[in-house]
């Protein structure tokens, strides 16, 4: 329904027993009072694509555990699956 729409960001709303509400912010990229103004205009590029698929926005850079601080160290590397494969990864590095 809202294909030409982009995802400028998503963020916690509510939960109940079953769900959990997220609002979720759309932007037309062919707007001209988007693509005329500096500030906004970033989202207009092809590169900005399915930015909530990749996890790019506030709720899902949470969800990947990413952020700075002390308490994100789980993910230093990029994900928690780099952390882990890293910190579980025994290298002999050879006597030279």
């Amino acid at each position: 329904h809202c294909g030409a729409l982009r995802v400028l960001n998503s963020y916690w709303v509510g939960e109940d027993s079953t769900y959990k509400f997220f609002e979720v912010i759309l932007i037309d990229p062919f707007h001209k009072a988007i693509r005329r103004n500096p500030d906004t205009q970033w989202i207009t590029k092809p590169v900005h694509k399915h930015r909530e698929m990749r996890g790019l926005t506030s709720a899902g850079r949470k969800s990947r555990g990413l952020g700075k601080g002390h308490k994100f160290h789980h993910t230093i590397g990029g994900s928690r699956r780099a952390a882990w494969r890293r910190r579980n990864t025994l290298q002999l590095h050879r006597y030279r």
